[in-house]
Parts: structure tokens; sequence; C-alpha cells
């Protein structure tokens, strides 16, 4: 699929979707932005506003009526919008359907109705749970333990759904543990970067989770959004490839490049001791292979660690706080 295209990026405001934009305008394609801006920041996006190939709309993705006018001639959707994180799910499942679910039926509806040539799906690696096999392929059992691995899983069936049915080109994508620059810093205690980046600015030590061992199959963000395109410029429709890094690395291997002191809280119900994504099936497939490794990763994070200068400031008592229902309902099962 050669020349530039148009292109809608739903969430490209957010962490994942802002590089994913980024690397859009970067090989010259013209980019929609939708975003509600509840998670997503315009600051993430700032550089390219003078860029008359980008367009940033403020819109809910979940009320078709606002959206559909801007599919109308695109070729490729990106939708990434999503509520995210497990707490907040945990607390709050009905806005995470509503933006998961409905929100992703919306997207599917204005891109069938506009004819677009391809849609690619964020979908999460947590819909596995607490899988069998690492590295873990595609083929895994789906056990989601909690509304926002719940929905995201929802929302892929959809998407496969309509891929099937209308035969609008689909491809899903279960991403693993994305990291990187704009990595969010708001929300019901974030993730494992931003927790311990703000924890390195402020002198204070690192809340490491059970006893560090536990690995995690850290990709990052521009191999991430290299996947999306891939995909997109692929021919391949109604298949489900997951994105990894092609390896899992341990919570205190991680330390262990950011150095300094540690404080070891309770191991969490529900948490993987290891997510490791099998990537054969979208290396042979789609050609992609991730390009970023785990060191040098871990050195461009510090080196944008200014970035989470204002993020949220966790402790083991405020951790344990905005856990509670974690524990509480999570804390059942085991």
């Amino acid at each position: 699929m050669a020349g530039t295209k148009k292109c809608i990026v739903t969430g490209g405001a957010g962490f994942i979707g802002s590089n994913l934009v980024d690397a859009l305008v970067d090989q010259g394609h013209t980019v929609t932005v939708l975003d509600n801006f509840s998670t997503g920041r315009p600051e993430n996006l700032s550089h390219h506003l003078k860029n008359p190939i980008l367009s940033l709309i403020e819109a809910d993705i979940s009320n078709i009526s606002d959206i559909e006018e801007y599919f109308k001639g695109v070729d490729w959707v990106f939708h990434l919008a999503a509520l995210a994180d497990i707490v907040p799910s945990i607390v709050h499942p009905m806005q995470y359907h509503l933006s998961n679910v409905d929100g992703t039926i919306a997207v599917l509806e204005a891109s069938r109705k506009a004819e677009v040539k391809r849609f690619v799906y964020a979908a999460s690696s947590s819909c596995y749970g607490l899988p069998d096999v690492f590295p873990t392929p595609e083929t895994a059992p789906i056990r989601p333990m909690y509304p926002y691995a719940l929905t995201k899983n929802v929302g892929e069936q959809y998407v496969l759904h309509w891929n099937n049915l209308y035969n609008l080109p689909c491809v899903s994508l279960r991403l693993f543990n994305v990291y990187g620059p704009r990595a969010r810093t708001t929300g019901t205690y974030g993730a494992v970067f931003g927790v311990f980046l703000a924890q390195k600015l402020a002198g204070k030590p690192y809340t490491v989770v059970g006893d560090g061992n536990q690995t995690r199959d850290f990709t990052y963000v521009t191999d991430v959004a290299d996947a999306f395109i891939k995909a997109a410029e692929s021919e391949i429709s109604g298949e489900i490839f997951n994105v990894g890094s092609g390896g899992t690395y341990s919570i205190n291997e991680l330390v262990g490049h950011l150095g300094g002191p540690v404080d070891y809280i309770p191991k969490r119900p529900g948490e993987p001791d290891c997510t490791f994504a099998d990537i054969s099936k979208i290396t042979k497939q789609l050609g992609w292979t991730p390009q970023i490794t785990f060191p040098k990763g871990v050195e461009q994070m510090l080196r944008h660690i200014d970035d989470w200068r204002d993020a949220p400031l966790w402790e083991r008592q405020s951790i344990a706080e905005a856990t509670k229902d974690w524990f509480k309902y999570l804390g059942k099962e085991q």
C-alpha cells in the first residue's frame, strides 16, 4: 500500500497514541486525532500543532454522532482510545464498558460506514490473565481477571466480528508492557516506570511489589508504533498478533538499571509472575521485529526523567490505600 494515507488515531493524545502520531506524521501521512483528554494530554502533540497534516479534535468516541464526520475518505483507522488500569476498572466497571466496548463499536461503525481500508485495534495482553505457557502465544486461553482486561477483550471480539461480518479489514494487536516517553503519570496507581522515575527524582526508595523476581515483557513505545503501521500496511486481516519485546525482564533488573534503594511491598493477587509474548506470528506474517533493547530503552527513559517531575509520588502507605479494592476483589481468588 504505497503512498501517504489519510489516518485517524483515536486516543492520539495519549502515551502510545502520540508516539504513533509522531511516526505517521514523520512518514507524511495526514492524521486526525480524536481524543476526549480523559487521560491523553494536548501537550503530547504540541510539537505538531502547526503542522497542516495534523488535526486534533476533542471528541468522545462513544458517541458516534460526534465522530462519524471525521471518517469520510479515511484510509487507516488506529483505535487506541480506552480507559486503562486495573484498580479504577474494579471501582468503575460501567465507565470502562462505555469507553472500551461502546466506544469501540462506535469507532467500528463509523469506519464501516466510511468504508475505511484498514482498522487496527489496540488490544491488551491482560486478556491472558495468569498464563500457563511462556512465551505466551495468541492461542493461549483467555482469562480476564478484572473489568479493564474484560472490556479490552470484548472490544477485540467486536473488531473481529466486524471484520468477518461486514468485511471491514481489521487487525488486533495485543500489547504487552509498553513503556517510553510520555507514559501517563496520572490516575490511580500508575505503571511501574512512572512510579519508579518519580521516586528516583524524589530520592525515595523504589516500591517493588513482592520479591521483585517477577518479570515483564517491557516493550518500547516506538517499536509498538512501528507494529501498528506494519499492521496497517499489510493486506492481512482478521488476525490477532502479540506485540512484545522478544524477552522478559525482572523488576529487580529494572531497579538495577535505575540505581537506588528498594522498599519491598506485599505481592498483589491476580498479577502474573511473568509476562512474555510469543512474537513469532507477527514476525513471520508482518515482518515486524522490535529494535530497542531493554537496557537501551531504560537509558532513553532516564534521558526523559524530567517528564515525571510532576508525577504522583507513591510510597508504601499511599499504594496500600490505592490498591485496597484490588486486594478486596482479586484476593478472593487466591
